[in-house]
């Protein structure tokens, strides 16, 4: 089974952590460069967790948000 979430699909999404060098100008400063673009990985926080699914309990993958909004029936 998948790092995603069985009930909402989320799952890892890219992004980029941007590197800057430089003085603020408001510090006195010419402003701030970007040295680097540095790819990097989000990962949704997904939970194991016992749910009703089709009338039986079984152990699915269901992200936090899922399970707070009551998406999830725990049996």
């Amino acid at each position: 089974m998948s790092n995603k979430c069985a009930i909402c699909g989320k799952g890892r999404v890219v992004g980029g952590s941007i590197t800057r060098r430089g003085l603020a100008k408001k510090q006195g400063g010419i402003g701030t460069h970007v040295v680097k673009n540095n790819k990097r990985v989000f990962h949704p926080n997904i939970q194991s967790v016992r749910a009703l699914v089709d009338g039986r309990v079984t152990r699915i993958k269901a992200c936090t948000a899922c399970i707070r909004s009551g998406k999830v029936v725990k049996p």
